[in-house]
């Protein structure tokens, strides 16, 4: 039984859609975990025990090449789950990516022996979990074709202009490795190309932080 007062909130709150019933399974059976800036919530090779359902706070997914390099995937909102969680659990198989709270976060876990019991009993369940799919497979779509199709530049604007609507924030706080990182990119091309778009008035620059502009 999960002893969080909250959770019956951030239920009724994120996931409106859920009947009443399946609401009353997740508060009985699911349990709240918390997660510090910078924690890593699921990584390479880990045997998935439970899916999760991020209530708070916002999670990065990216994938470690094999060089140790890491590439970006995309965010977690509240009210999202992590599509590939959902598959890993439900078919008992080790992740393939890696996940870390950016500032704090809560999950929401839920025991990989209810999934099947979710998918068959409660409909709003199945269509929250092929609506994850879609909107997941339709992030990666957009990630393949900013590598695909353009330039480090517009790579870079997209990149910044996607984390200031995930964060909902314009002062992002984020280094110039950081992003070189995720865009799998050099420091000194990242830094050149956001010093040009502060001479166009793009975004400003600061020791700490970058703040959008457009």
């Amino acid at each position: 039984m999960n002893t969080d007062n909250n959770l019956q909130n951030y239920i009724d709150k994120l996931f409106p859609q859920f009947e009443p019933a399946l609401k009353q399974v997740l508060i009985e059976s699911g349990s709240i975990k918390s997660f510090e800036d910078g924690e890593m919530l699921m990584q390479t090779g880990q045997n998935m025990r439970s899916t999760m359902l991020i209530i708070e706070g916002v999670v990065k997914l990216y994938r470690e090449g094999e060089d140790g390099n890491e590439f970006f995937m995309y965010y977690l909102q509240p009210g999202d789950a992590c599509a590939l969680s959902m598959i890993c659990a439900t078919k008992q198989e080790t992740s393939q990516v890696m996940a870390k709270a950016v500032d704090s976060a809560k999950g929401l876990l839920i025991p990989i022996s209810l999934m099947d019991t979710l998918m068959k009993e409660y409909k709003s369940w199945y269509y929250f979990v092929l609506e994850t799919y879609r909107s997941r497979f339709e992030e990666l779509l957009s990630v393949i074709d900013n590598i695909a199709f353009k330039s480090m530049d517009e790579r870079l604007d997209f990149y910044l202009k996607k984390l200031y609507r995930d964060l909902n924030n314009r002062m992002l706080t984020i280094t110039h490795s950081q992003i070189a990182n995720d865009l799998n990119s050099s420091r000194e091309v990242i830094s050149r190309l956001l010093k040009k778009m502060e001479q166009r008035g793009e975004v400003a620059l600061y020791r700490n932080y970058i703040e959008y502009l457009k």
